[in-house]
């Protein structure tokens, strides 16, 4: 294999043509749709590697790379390999690429699942109207928990469609956001919404236990991380009728996941399972990691990934460090 500046993994069509735009001409580029676990390379193909979030990077590159970026606003994944390299590889991702969009796509899974959409579109074929009785948002309380740049867009969404809103954070920075505590209030929202960055201690945190005492009929949307919930427990809470509806765009194990589903081959894994059949309930939306993707974050993203490589290359580091714990 050709010893490049830059490899990029995940890259689907779209936004390879748009890095490829940005890319300056005295910088060579690869570029794979697949993961490096699909591409079974054996080494490091360029001395900056990019990804997105469902590749696994060998342990040996961490001393063979210089520098890794992923694509994405999340980063817990590149913190723990950080922690293994030590100084001896960098870490840069994407901060400020997609926050309107993912917020969109939870506005949109949302008002799907409280307009009965699914079921919409299945009946008609035939026509038949009972039971595809939905709801108006107006008035609706909506709880974001995780109130970062995502989680803010989402509030001024919520506050646009004439929603009660609520906001869940460790850090209240935003003045004109009405903080509550998540257990004193999940009682009250109609719609709770996850927004926060992955982090030990969020790890489960929408469980059986932290859920049983939503408002009856509530709909919970993931469009954070997808290890932030338990998918058992969401079933169960599906099952027993105290949620109404589910709509994910991020899973746990989602490595193993999207290749599985994009190979067709069988799942072994338990949680994975259980989202495998979560994915035939009536009240339940399930899409692939996509809510990023809107023409305009996508030529965002592409240009801010272009920036961030040129700017290691001129400067030994990332305009956009991946944060380090205190």
């Amino acid at each position: 294999m050709q010893f490049l500046d830059v490899y990029f993994y995940e890259a689907f069509d779209e936004e390879e043509r748009l890095l490829r735009r940005f890319m300056p001409e005295n910088i060579s580029a690869g570029f794979s749709s697949k993961t490096i676990q699909e591409c079974d390379h054996q080494s490091a193909p360029a001395k900056i590697i990019s990804t997105r979030t469902q590749t696994i990077i060998p342990d040996s590159w961490l001393t063979e790379v210089n520098a890794f970026l992923t694509r994405s606003t999340g980063y817990d994944y590149f913190k723990t390999l950080r922690s293994k390299a030590g100084s001896s590889a960098h870490f840069g991702y994407l901060p400020l690429y997609c926050n309107r969009s993912v917020a969109e796509q939870a506005m949109l899974l949302w008002m799907a699942l409280i307009r009965k959409l699914p079921c919409q579109m299945t009946q008609f074929s035939s026509f038949y109207r009972d039971g595809i009785t939905g709801w108006e948002v107006q008035g609706k309380t909506l709880l974001v928990v995780g109130v970062g740049n995502i989680g803010y867009e989402i509030v001024r969404i919520g506050r646009g469609l004439d929603m009660t809103v609520y906001g869940v954070d460790i850090t209240e920075k935003h003045d004109d956001v009405n903080y509550v505590i998540f257990d004193e209030t999940v009682s009250e929202a109609d719609i709770i919404v996850t927004a926060m960055n992955l982090t030990p201690v969020n790890t489960g945190y929408f469980n059986y236990a932290s859920l049983k005492s939503a408002k009856p009929g509530a709909l919970f949307i993931n469009i954070a991380r997808g290890e932030q919930s338990v998918p058992a427990d969401l079933k169960r809470l599906l099952d027993e009728g105290i949620l109404g509806g589910i709509a994910m765009d991020v899973y746990p194990k989602e490595n193993i996941l999207g290749i599985s589903l994009r190979q067709n081959s069988a799942i072994e894994d338990e949680d994975l399972k259980i989202i495998k059949t979560l994915a035939a309930y009536p009240n339940v939306i399930l899409t692939p990691h996509n809510a990023f993707n809107t023409e305009e974050a996508v030529v965002r993203k592409s240009e801010q990934a272009v920036q961030q490589i040129v700017h290691f290359r001129n400067t030994g580091y990332f305009l956009w460090d991946v944060p380090v714990d205190n």
